[in-house]
């Protein structure tokens, strides 16, 4: 709602301050004495196209505010957010438009510095002007489709395509993004699958480089080692120490016969020597044979196969050359190997993948042909309601040549979306056997504004359009009619009223008699220069104002009591 405008230096206007209510405010005055003034400075807050001679004479710059109370929810927050402005829900809203003498403008949100094309669009979502120079809204096609669904309450039909349109996008993104992975991966399997071969055909183990090294030194030595083994094999002789240990053994045993013999006890200790003597030699016989074999033992040991040193040695380079080559260490290749394998399952699923996506792409277009079907018939019969609806209503206003339908018809494919895959658009045949066209074929701007009155006024006997909608202005709606077509013009403005607020320019006092409020314009004499006064009429005075209205400059008591009859 309009709850506030303030004009400096506006053409007439040196300083003025306006309070508006809700409901039906009516401004009325003498042809000239300035009405369309009040309009032209809120059409200038709120980014109507301005030019220098706005401007006061003598002043340096014009100045329009305007204050917008609006709902929580109302779109114009969500505008702000994204432009980055300041604006909290349940504060005003304050848009300023500065005018210079030179015709340079300057535009503030709630204070903060804006473009013009800011308060350009935010007088979009907040004012509907209908009038004899411009109508502001309806003669914009992309406004028909909102007002309708509005009229047919399709919240819940909107919301259902909104989510499958949503649905769809995001399954084909996801088909996008799997078919590039797909085109990618053509040539990443190649490469893989050929890594994957020649790390199978390695056949690489952990650890396996340091047991590699080990038997490679290993091998390398055993040339020596053995030639040690024969030349210690040699020292002890061909059949080794045995046989001559053996020999002594025998030859100490017969020393100690001999002297037993000859007398000498056990215990004498020449006899005890050679007995000592002979265990021995029979320990070093033992310990010799055990020397001998140990010694025949590594020499098999050592005893490796001509070409297995170049065997080892092949296995080790090609190890680290595939280390090197894959860029991990040579005990990293197993599990290298096994990434490798991970990778490469992982691309051949794309395809199964892709494949999917693409079908759930297909279940989300189908969903969503269903739910723009099901919007599309709700719309279609809207329509022909809404048509009738304003149907009736132009008989009344003096339309009742004029015909009306609701187009809704498909949109091409590429062009559906999260709104539904219909165009809609309100189209006009103002005479009888003339083509349906488009709501601009209304040459008359007063007809077009009571055209605008007859669909805002079927609108809100529905429900749409209205109620949270913008704040409505009619200029001069009644511009060329009287009588019961001014009376009826006043009927719907004040029915329009109930549920939205309403401003009317009128020279009509069947329409005046019906408002709210009603501020009286008028030119008042200041020396030498004349400017634009508004007053806000008491009871007395409205009564007043109508009664001129009827009568002329002449107030009559005849006027006066018509003007009470009409007031109620």
């Amino acid at each position: 709602m309009l709850i506030g405008l303030g004009i400096r230096d506006v053409v007439l206007i040196e300083r003025l301050d306006l309070a508006l209510g809700p409901g039906l405010t009516a401004l009325t005055g003498e042809t000239g004495a300035g009405k369309s003034i009040i309009l032209d400075a809120l059409g200038l807050a709120t980014g109507a196209r301005a030019e220098a001679g706005l401007v006061r004479r003598g002043a340096a710059q014009a100045v329009a505010t305007a204050v917008f109370a609006i709902a929580p929810d109302h779109p114009a927050w969500a505008y702000l957010e994204d432009k980055g402005l300041d604006g909290a829900p349940g504060e005003d809203l304050v848009l300023r438009r500065q005018l210079s003498a030179d015709g340079r403008s300057r535009a503030f949100v709630n204070d903060q510095a804006a473009s013009v094309g800011v308060l350009r669009d935010l007088g979009a979502l907040l004012l509907e002007v209908h009038g004899q120079h411009e109508t502001v809204g309806l003669l914009d096609p992309r406004t028909h489709r909102p007002l309708l669904d509005g009229y047919a309450g399709a919240e819940a039909e909107l919301r259902a395509v909104a989510e499958a349109w949503r649905a769809v996008a995001e399954a084909r993104e996801r088909a996008d993004a799997l078919a590039l992975r797909q085109a990618r991966a053509a040539e990443a399997v190649e490469d893989l699958t050929a890594r994957l071969a020649e790390l199978d055909r390695l056949d690489p183990a952990p650890g396996e480089e340091a047991e590699l090294a080990s038997r490679r030194a290993l091998l390398g030595a055993s040339e020596k080692v053995l030639a040690d083994i024969a030349a210690a094999r040699e020292a002890l002789g061909a059949d080794g120490l045995g046989p001559r240990i053996g020999q002594a053994i025998r030859a100490i045993g017969r020393a100690r016969d001999r002297a037993l013999q000859a007398g000498a006890g056990a215990d004498v200790p020449a006899a005890r020597r050679l007995s000592e003597a002979s265990d021995a030699l029979d320990r070093a016989l033992v310990e010799a044979e055990e020397g001998l074999a140990a010694l025949d033992a590594a020499a098999d040991g050592f005893a490796f196969e001509p070409d297995e040193l170049d065997a080892a040695e092949t296995r080790l380079f090609a190890l680290r050359a595939a280390a090197r080559k894959f860029g991990v260490p040579v005990d990293g290749l197993a599990e290298h190997r096994l990434g490798v394998a991970r990778d490469l399952a992982a691309l051949e699923d794309v395809g199964a993948e892709h494949a999917a996506a693409t079908r759930a792409v297909a279940d989300a277009e189908r969903a969503y042909v269903e739910a723009a079907a099901r919007l599309s018939a709700l719309r279609r019969a809207a329509g022909e309601r809404l048509a009738a609806a304003v149907e009736g209503e132009l008989a009344p206003l003096r339309l009742e040549k004029a015909r009306f339908r609701v187009a809704v018809e498909p949109l091409p494919a590429e062009r559906t979306g999260a709104q539904g895959a219909d165009r809609v658009e309100f189209e006009i045949a103002t005479n009888p056997g003339a083509p349906f066209g488009t709501l601009g074929a209304i040459a008359s701007g007063g007809e077009l504004a009571r055209f605008a009155l007859a669909l805002k006024a079927a609108l809100a006997a529905r429900g749409g359009g209205a109620g949270q909608g913008p704040v409505m202005i009619f200029d001069e709606v009644d511009q060329g009619v009287g009588g019961a077509v001014a009376d009826a013009v006043g009927v719907r403005l004040k029915r329009l009223a109930e549920r939205a607020q309403v401003l009317v320019v009128t020279h009509s006092p069947q329409v005046a008699a019906r408002a709210d409020a009603h501020w009286r314009v008028s030119k008042q004499a200041r020396g030498e220069a004349v400017a634009t006064a508004v007053a806000v009429l008491s009871p007395a005075e409205r009564e007043d104002e109508i009664a001129r209205m009827l009568s002329g400059a002449t107030v009559t008591e005849a006027a006066r009591a018509a003007a009470r009859a009409l007031i109620g």
